[in-house]
């Protein structure tokens, strides 16, 4: 899979701040997905004990949502972990793991925050960008802005709003069980992006993408 080059990795922190800034005014916060073949999951596991980490990308067929494509990467993590700037520490490993890729998929679902970040780009739009690609953001936890709480039914949701401005809502995937932050990553409104996400939900929490991902990215660290 060929990525676009928007910048390099090497930076500090202040340059990384002002990177994400200028790269949040590109972000497409519109678009409908008509065909699907193939749906991505990405997420990565990190060894704080040894300072390694390991990147999985998962192909899923869909609508059977059946594993066609695996890929693997380890290294270490070259950016510290800062609130906020999550992308520059995980973002590398997985574009490497997405080049390595023999089959491009129309959309991927990213365990991490889309535009639902105090500077409206979090790993799943850093991501989005980099791919140009549609993205969501599939989080288990908030980052920024502010929610009621949704219903107990799979489906019901809420809308997530910082300063009044709506960047995600909270998706009730499983009865009795805490909700996702769902956000934009890239190229995808988020009512779609709710649809597509609770069309993977399978009886979990996670949508199978990401909930696959998540399972081989820690069996392999």
């Amino acid at each position: 899979m060929k990525l676009k080059f928007l910048h390099s990795w090497d930076l500090d922190y202040k340059q990384a701040r002002h990177e994400q800034n200028i790269l949040a005014k590109n972000i497409i916060k519109t678009g409908e997905l008509i065909s699907v073949q193939y749906i991505a999951g990405v997420d990565v596991s990190i060894s704080r004990m040894r300072d390694s980490a390991t990147a999985a990308v998962v192909v899923l067929y869909y609508p059977t949502l059946e594993i066609v494509e695996t890929q693997v990467v380890h290294g270490n993590p070259g950016f510290p972990y800062i609130p906020g700037l999550l992308s520059f520490r995980e973002a590398p490993l997985i574009l490497q793991a997405c080049q390595l890729l023999n089959i491009t998929p129309d959309l991927f679902m990213v365990d991490g925050q889309g535009i639902a970040h105090p500077r409206r780009i979090g790993l799943a739009s850093h991501l989005g960008l980099f791919l140009d690609t549609p993205t969501i953001g599939c989080a288990k936890s908030r980052l920024c802005g502010e929610h009621e709480s949704p219903g107990f039914e799979p489906g019901d949701h809420t809308p997530l709003v910082e300063n009044g401005d709506t960047i995600g809502a909270v998706l009730r995937t499983k009865r009795g069980i805490k909700p996702l932050y769902i956000s934009v990553g890239h190229k995808i409104a988020l009512q779609s992006a709710l649809r597509w996400v609770l069309d993977c939900c399978r009886g979990y929490r996670l949508p199978e993408p990401t909930r696959m991902a998540h399972i081989t990215a820690k069996k392999n660290l």
